[in-house]
């Protein structure tokens, strides 16, 4: 997480597995793949905050519902992570209301040669149920495509303002977001390893 002077105030910008929650006139940021960022505010409370995920495993199973999958495990734990840090801060979780962007195909692939979902739509998915289950309105959304986004949270009034990447920022989200499953992955094994060792 990384704080810049940002006009009269200040922008918060946020990495993968980050969230921020504030009460001030901030502007958080971040930069999306296929991750997905959920721009939850309580505008009643005047308390706001983003976070950034990408879902940590890559198989789904068809037959188990989104939010209680492998995948859901990983985006359940960020937004209880943003939705308890709002709500420290006086927000009411009947207030809430979310804005939601991301989940784009970067990576131009497919999960698997049998046309399984990809990580953007897999997030996309998690998203929407997660917000469905919760009872949180989705008010405003900009999911999937095939681009990359640059988000703006403005925390003065709730808006969120887009922004289509470069390429090359593009190609270098890309390659972070293979550096990111790689590194995911390798825990996994490792964990998988140590736990039939034991």
């Amino acid at each position: 997480m990384i704080a810049q002077p940002f006009k009269n105030t200040r922008r918060i910008i946020i990495d993968p597995g980050e969230y921020y929650v504030s009460r001030e006139p901030e502007v958080i940021s971040t930069l999306l793949g296929s991750c997905v960022a959920a721009c939850l505010y309580d505008p009643v409370n005047r308390v706001f905050g983003m976070n950034h995920f990408l879902l940590a495993y890559r198989h789904h199973a068809h037959n188990v519902p989104i939010i209680q999958s492998d995948e859901g495990r990983y985006g359940v734990y960020a937004m209880e992570l943003l939705i308890n840090g709002l709500m420290k801060l006086g927000a009411n979780k009947l207030h809430l209301k979310a804005k939601c962007f991301g989940g784009g195909n970067v990576l131009r692939l497919r999960e698997d040669k049998d046309n399984q979902k990809t990580v953007g739509d897999v997030n996309v998915e998690f998203i929407k149920a997660f917000l469905q289950n919760e009872k949180i309105p989705l008010v405003s959304s900009c999911l999937g495509g095939s681009h990359g986004r640059n988000v703006y949270f403005v925390g003065t009034d709730f808006s969120v303002f887009i922004k289509k990447i470069a390429d090359n920022q593009e190609r270098q989200i890309e390659k972070e977001e293979r550096r990111y499953w790689k590194k995911n992955i390798d825990e996994r094994e490792k964990a998988k390893s140590q736990a039939d060792f034991f």
